[in-house]
């Protein structure tokens, strides 16, 4: 029996679920990468490092390529990078819209303040 499509999808969001990897797919959606480039700006300890890209690569979001005793580490996809464009968008959507409530609360509390 396989598994259902919505199980496999909430194992890819899980893989995407941490904050380190996000990055990672971020800059690795510039260009490749070698691990000591995303180190200073992923921000988290060399070994941690490596656990999250060895994360990425067991789902096939990242490849990698070795030149001399560098490794590269690039995108399986595109489509990986225009999913976070897309996360952007929406996230930029809610917090539109989160600042456009508070706005209003904070407007209502100043109606609402009794005048001395």
């Amino acid at each position: 029996m396989s598994t259902p499509l919505y199980q496999l999808k909430a194992e890819f969001f899980k893989t995407l679920g941490h904050p380190a990897r996000i990055r990672v797919l971020e800059l690795l959606s510039e260009r490749e990468h070698a691990v000591a480039e995303m180190l200073p700006e992923v921000g988290i300890e060399p070994a941690h490092l490596s656990q999250q890209l060895a994360v990425l690569r067991r789902a096939n979001l990242v490849i990698t390529r070795r030149e001399g005793s560098t490794v590269y580490y690039s995108l399986t996809s595109p489509q990986i990078a225009e999913l976070l464009r897309v996360a952007r968008t929406i996230l930029s959507g809610v917090l539109a819209g989160q600042a456009e409530l508070l706005a209003d609360l904070r407007a209502t509390q100043e109606e609402a303040k009794p005048s001395s």
